[in-house]
């Protein structure tokens, strides 16, 4: 069973499952989705648009340099079944993913603690700006002059409210 990768996110796709295009120089592109399709249509570029894996390897989401990725690599020369040689493959191939999940998770950890000292740098920078601008002097400040004239308050006078009980009024409604 060949698992092929999706040319656009870079997923794996199963038998039966997906879609290809075949160019004219006989290129065999194939997709997971209609969605990695049409994007490849539309001639976008996957290290521009952020779900797939181009882009996560590009801007240091994900690991790039790993030996794990050796046993990944695709491998087309035929060997003889052998029971054993596929009990032990599938043993090394459990065993290289929890080890891989590993790698991953330590990663993150690592990529997540720098980002947050980064947002403490910020926030130590922000407050040290704000508090020097509340610290300057009010002599600092330029202060319009007000203006001579003073307006004066105009009083109206109240009108009966719309809901006077007994009317039978509602709404607001004046009768004519």
């Amino acid at each position: 069973m060949r698992i092929e990768k999706c040319y656009f996110c870079s997923t794996n796709v199963y038998p039966g499952h997906g879609s290809a295009f075949v160019r004219n120089d006989a290129k065999v592109f194939r997709f997971c989705t209609s969605k990695c399709h049409k994007n490849f249509k539309m001639k976008r570029n996957p290290r521009k648009v952020r779900w797939t894996k181009a882009f996560r390897k590009a801007n240091g989401k994900e690991m790039t340099i790993d030996s794990t990725f050796e046993f990944e690599k695709r491998r087309n020369v035929p060997v003889r079944y052998d029971r054993e040689l596929v009990q032990t493959t599938l043993k090394a191939m459990k065993r290289v993913g929890e080890i891989k999940k590993r790698r991953e998770h330590a990663f993150w950890k690592n990529r997540m603690a720098a980002s947050r000292a980064k947002l403490r740098s910020h926030r130590k920078k922000v407050t040290e700006q704000t508090s020097i601008k509340l610290v300057e002097p009010m002599s600092a400040m330029s202060v319009e002059a007000t203006p001579d004239k003073i307006r004066e308050k105009v009083k109206v006078p109240a009108r009966k409210s719309a809901l006077v009980p007994g009317e039978g009024r509602s709404m607001g409604m004046e009768i004519d």
